[in-house]
């Protein structure tokens, strides 16, 4: 619990990323798997999980566009564009998913949207580590693809740890659906 908490604490904290997304393909795969996994039943805080990546990677693709475009420079351009990114997970399920906030550790939040903010610090995380081991490996990965393993490493992690721990036991009763 103590590091879900770390991980959705330090979204706010976002420092200024390189803007260093994964590929269209993988993007464009990930955005397209997540309908599917909704109608293959997959529960919707491991969906969360890999929206709120997506999310993510949408906001690294639009940083890369405004850096090419020379738009909007500002030291607080690419944490705002990671943050309204994120927010936008309101409008991919809103017609679908009905708000339903329950206690998750100190939390009362609805489990999809804690799990899409734990995917989406995850995912910064995650690629921040890469970059910091790069780094301390004289530039160079340690292994072909290792850009894109850690951070499908870190989430399919954080993806199993939700499905078999969910995040709150359903009560039965929608007492606090709004």
């Amino acid at each position: 619990m103590f590091l879900t908490l770390c991980l959705l604490v330090s979204l706010f904290f976002v420092k200024s990323a390189m803007a260093n997304p994964a590929c269209a393909v993988c993007t464009v795969a990930v955005g397209a798997s997540l309908e599917i996994a909704r109608s293959l039943g997959v529960d919707d805080s491991v969906v969360g999980v890999w929206a709120g990546a997506f999310l993510v990677l949408l906001g690294y693709w639009t940083i890369k566009w405004f850096d090419k475009k020379g738009w909007w420079v500002s030291k607080w351009r690419n944490p705002t564009i990671l943050i309204v990114s994120v927010a936008m997970i309101g409008f991919m399920y809103i017609s679908e998913l009905e708000y339903h906030a329950e206690v998750i550790g100190i939390l009362y939040l609805d489990p999809f949207l804690f799990s899409t903010l734990a995917g989406a610090a995850l995912m910064i995380f995650s690629s921040d580590f890469y970059q910091w081991m790069k780094a301390k490996n004289g530039g160079h990965a340690h292994f072909p693809f290792e850009k894109v393993v850690v951070p499908v490493l870190a989430l399919t992690l954080l993806s199993l740890y939700f499905n078999y721990f969910p995040l709150c036991e359903h009560a039965g009763g929608d007492l606090y659906t709004f």
